[in-house]
């Protein structure tokens, strides 16, 4: 079967509310206790799956989880087990042969390279209490499940680890993914909840590493998209959503929980830039439905300029500035930085709300991909799509030096946008022809970018020179900055514009 649920995260203020919306009539109270198991060397974990044994009340279930955790949707196996009374049973992968997800844990136990069948260990449990009732609503019915408890793991040096749990669980139990979207977006909305991807599973791993809740992990990066050209458009299309989906949603949910640094909030960036691309990318190829949360990603990108603003000029220019003050014997000056996002209240879970609203548009549209028939050739329409952005890019390029700022700020989002199209269409064209091609067009793109950084510190810049007598020192320095980058821009356009189209 296929579990296709959504998981918010519950601050304290709001547990009393949301147990009340819960435990109306019909609700039921259980205990649930899980041990799950993995290899010394977390090969389930690398391959995204889990696998538990869980008591329920008085009865034991056996489970295997396949899919990633970042997603509405993942494989599920369970097979009840009869054990006498107060006799923990003991843990048989064989039993989910029979399912199709089974062949995955099969393949990640594989012995390799002559080795001995590695071992499943019991690496962390959890402990929960869930309150949990159906809901119907228009367009299916879910089941909430308020769950409150901790996981425990003893880390690598032997200490005992925990991570408290509260969290509501949206699972569909029948109708339109949709459904599981709506009452998610219900919830967050009327108690202040967010969207959090981290399963019980992700976390007790971390725990059993050494990893505390809080502790920061690495940001996650933007993978290489692999399309094939006996793909339909609309399966490309779910190809490079997924992908987007796999880079937004860890980014997010580690900036929500609090762990999150400046590159979480980076690469979350990133991945809207690289999602909003796709959208336009494949808009109007056939069989590829409308992106009706196009506008509220948008937002969200805009909404997080700021932030980036602020982190470029800190790891670049400002201390360059400062190093070329203090040579003159100035002291450094204070910028006007924009203040990191205050993640909390209608802050917090608004961003979670436009990641639902793509979980569910993902979701429902998985559900007839595998349907679609197209005679639309895959690399045709790819072809077009990057002769048109690439004619566009070359024709501003060509005048590049008599645009004005805000102009050449658009090309640069342009070149970008190409960047990430040229990205997505890479496996479909010769390897070769798309490096050579891929070299200049992101030579342009970071000139452009320093460019770019120049003009943002240069408007902080003048924002000071009432009261800043070192802001006209950085202005000067900043107009030779400028100028160089300029011609640095320049050149690199013209690299690109002689750079022959790997489609053609």
């Amino acid at each position: 079967m296929t579990e296709i649920e959504l998981k918010l995260a519950i601050p304290p203020s709001a547990v009393a509310a949301v147990a009340r919306a819960v435990g109306t009539a019909g609700a039921r109270r259980q205990r649930l206790q899980a041990i799950y198991f993995d290899t010394a060397d977390r090969r389930l974990a690398a391959a995204g799956i889990a696998l538990r044994l869980r008591k329920e009340g008085r009865r034991w279930v056996q489970t295997l989880k396949v899919g990633p955790a970042h997603g509405m949707a993942r494989g599920e196996h369970n097979v009840e087990l009869r054990v006498p009374a107060g006799v923990p049973p003991a843990l048989d992968p064989a039993l989910h042969a029979v399912a199709p997800i089974g062949r995955a844990l099969a393949a990640a136990l594989e012995p390799r390279d002559g080795e001995v069948a590695p071992a499943l260990l019991p690496l962390y449990r959890t402990d929960v209490t869930r309150l949990a009732r159906p809901l119907r609503s228009r367009r299916g019915t879910v089941e909430l499940a308020l769950d409150r408890g901790e996981i425990v793991a003893d880390g690598p040096d032997g200490r005992l680890r925990r991570w408290p749990a509260c969290e509501l669980e949206v699972e569909l139990l029948g109708g339109s993914p949709v459904a599981v979207a709506e009452v998610a977006r219900r919830f967050a909305r009327a108690h202040g909840l967010w969207l959090d991807t981290r399963t019980k599973a992700e976390r007790g791993d971390r725990l059993a590493r050494g990893i505390a809740a809080g502790d920061q992990v690495p940001a996650v990066k933007a993978e290489a998209v692999r399309l094939r050209k006996d793909m339909a458009p609309v399966q490309a299309w779910a190809t490079v959503l997924r992908q987007g989906l796999a880079q937004a949603l860890p980014n997010w949910s580690e900036v929500a929980g609090g762990s999150g640094r400046a590159e979480h909030l980076h690469q979350l960036r990133v991945a809207l830039r690289r999602l909003r691309s796709a959208e336009r990318f494949f808009a109007g190829w056939p069989g590829v439905p409308e992106a009706p949360w196009s506008e509220a990603v948008a937002a969200l990108f805009r909404a997080l300029g700021a932030t980036r603003d602020r982190d470029a000029l800190a790891g670049g220019l400002q201390p360059a500035i400062d190093a070329a003050l203090a040579a003159q014997g100035l002291p450094s000056m204070v910028w006007p930085m924009a203040h990191a996002p205050d993640w909390t209240g209608q802050a917090l879970h608004d961003p979670g709300i436009v990641l639902v609203e793509l979980l569910a548009y993902a979701a429902e549209m998985q559900q007839f991909v595998g349907a679609v028939n197209s005679d639309a050739a895959l690399t045709d329409l790819a072809a077009e799509r990057l002769d048109d952005w690439h004619a566009r890019v070359r024709r501003d390029a060509k005048r590049f030096d008599t645009l004005d700022d805000e102009a050449r700020h658009r090309l640069r989002k342009r070149v970008k946008r190409l960047r990430y199209a040229a990205e997505f269409s890479a496996a479909l064209f010769p390897r070769r022809a798309v490096e050579r091609y891929m070299a200049p067009l992101r030579a342009a793109q970071e000139r452009l970018g320093e460019f770019n950084d120049v003009c943002v510190a240069q408007a902080a810049c003048k924002s000071l020179t009432d009261g800043v007598p070192q802001a006209w020192f950085a202005l000067g320095w900043l107009a030779a900055r400028r100028d160089m980058t300029l011609a640095e821009g320049a050149a690199a356009l013209q690299g690109l514009r002689k750079a022959e189209p790997f489609w053609r």
